[in-house]
């Protein structure tokens, strides 16, 4: 049976519609993202409280895909120490293929179902880590492989997938099931799944690190400051906190390194 992934597109001789038309019907699409994201939210939030329990206890977060589901993957595990201040390796995203799949495909790598297993040990992976697998058809060699494996040596898995029963969603303890429906060109799942994809790995470090303490009212008050645009941002937010001149909030941020501990240590509170 063919996946819903894989269905034919609901548009036909795509190369005969103008730009505009094109654009439309796209965009069309692109709309119905977020509702299929809704109903899959009852699933994250046990995929979430399930992180977070882990990772309040030492814990960390692995992703694991292949193709576009891959570098979304390392795009988000990227995100999260400039974001919120955490160490490189607490969240880790793995790709099939390695490090040189996230620019160039390298060909049947996703269809090692042994080799994620072998990426996820050179992380000395244990029982209090988590593996989420995100794989938009959801049978995915290499990421149900990684998943089994996790699950045979007690370890909690999660997945993010795009179609209904998938091999995937069966070798994980929390799946999530983003159903998008056909692509616009059939079966390039870089569009409305990559997107569903993205909009739920967004979610899920967010939320987990807003409940390990890394935001404060709505503020990134343990971002890195890696760059101007950063700094200035930190200023502000010491300057609101504190009632203080710029100046002075930006050399409390010299000098602390972050907008939490700037804030902590003045010396007029």
């Amino acid at each position: 049976m063919t996946s819903i992934t894989e269905s034919s597109s609901r548009y036909n001789q795509l190369e005969q519609m103008s730009v505009r038309d094109l654009l439309n019907h796209i965009n069309e699409e692109d709309r119905t993202v977020p509702e299929a994201v809704a109903k899959a939210i009852p699933q994250l939030e046990k995929l979430v409280e399930a992180t977070v329990a882990k990772m309040e206890a030492g814990g960390r977060l692995f992703y694991i895909g292949a193709g576009t589901s891959g570098r979304l993957g390392i795009v988000d595990a990227s995100e999260c120490p400039p974001t919120y201040g955490v160490p490189h390796g607490l969240v880790i995203g793995l790709i099939a293929g390695g490090d040189s799949a996230i620019r160039k495909a390298v060909e049947f790598a996703e269809d090692d179902e042994q080799q994620a297993w072998k990426d996820l040990q050179a992380y000395d992976i244990t029982a209090a880590d988590v593996v989420v697998g995100i794989a938009a058809s959801g049978r995915t060699p290499y990421v149900i492989g990684g998943l089994r494996n996790a699950r045979q040596h007690g370890i909690t898995t999660g997945c993010i997938v795009c179609n209904p029963g998938s091999g995937v969603a069966a070798q994980a303890d929390f799946p999530v099931e983003v159903i998008v429906g056909p692509e616009f060109v059939t079966g390039s799942t870089r569009m409305k799944a990559g997107t569903a994809q993205k909009l739920v790995l967004n979610m899920l470090t967010t939320t987990t690190m807003i409940r390990l303490g890394r935001v404060e009212g709505n503020r990134m008050v343990h971002m890195q400051l890696s760059n101007q645009k950063l700094v200035e941002r930190g200023t502000r937010m010491v300057m609101e906190a504190l009632h203080i001149p710029e100046a002075e909030a930006r050399a409390l941020l010299e000098k602390w390194g972050s907008v939490k501990q700037a804030v902590e240590n003045y010396a007029g509170n």
